[in-house]
């Protein structure tokens, strides 16, 4: 499909899916990287392997190009759903970003320290063109816990979390059935959900916010 195709639909409905997009090579860095010994999730450091397997000449790399030639990792997180760890997640948008300390500047809001980590609510601006991208590493069927969007739900803005079900609700819904290198590229302000698992597959998803890098203003910094 035409670059132009891609970015009219992910502008539409707030999604894209690149099927079949990770080579074995790449799909087997990133099985080593996240490893998370039994945890259920966890940030990600950028270690030499994600490095490689985030570069501009990966396959991930390559399909971020389609939308921004200028963009970095901001954030890299490992999920693992399973029988033993498992969870439900209600619909909200992602609206918080890591930073590496804390200053005073126009429409970054909502201050919270965990960890060793700053977090603030940016403008709507900044979120707009933030990516969040999702590479499936295990086949992963509905009964498996997985994610459900609301299509074209990024074009209402923010949505308070108490209204978060309602407004869904008001848009068509995808569940995100994936397999093994299916990479899913969305809209931050997308509401989304999860349901618990049903069955004893493995679901793990390795997550990527991509933001261009001009866009954080100084003297914020990416963590």
């Amino acid at each position: 499909m035409k670059h132009s195709a891609i970015q009219q639909e992910f502008e539409k409905q707030g999604r894209y899916w690149f099927r079949g997009a990770l080579s074995a090579h790449d799909l087997s860095i990133l099985d080593t990287a996240t490893d998370l010994s039994g945890k259920p999730g966890e940030r990600l450091a950028l270690s030499a392997d994600l490095k490689r397997a985030l570069s501009g000449d990966s396959d991930l790399g390559k399909l971020m190009r389609v939308f921004n030639k200028d963009l970095i990792p901001a954030r890299i997180v490992a999920f693992n759903k399973t029988a033993g760890n498992n969870w439900a997640v209600p619909w909200h948008q992602d609206r918080v970003i890591a930073v590496a300390d804390r200053h005073e500047v126009a429409g970054f809001s909502n201050w919270t320290h965990k960890g060793r980590e700053w977090h603030c609510e940016p403008p709507r601006e900044l979120l707009d063109q933030m990516y969040f991208v999702r590479v499936h590493l295990d086949d992963n069927a509905a009964a498996d816990g997985t994610m459900r969007i609301a299509l074209g739900s990024h074009m209402g803005g923010y949505v308070p979390a108490a209204a978060a079900r309602e407004e869904a609700e008001r848009y068509e819904q995808e569940d995100c059935v994936a397999r093994r290198g299916d990479v899913l590229v969305l809209k931050m302000l997308t509401l989304h959900a999860s349901s618990s698992s049903e069955t004893t597959n493995p679901r793990r998803v390795f997550r990527v916010d991509y933001a261009p890098l001009a866009m954080l203003p100084k003297p914020l910094e990416w963590l």
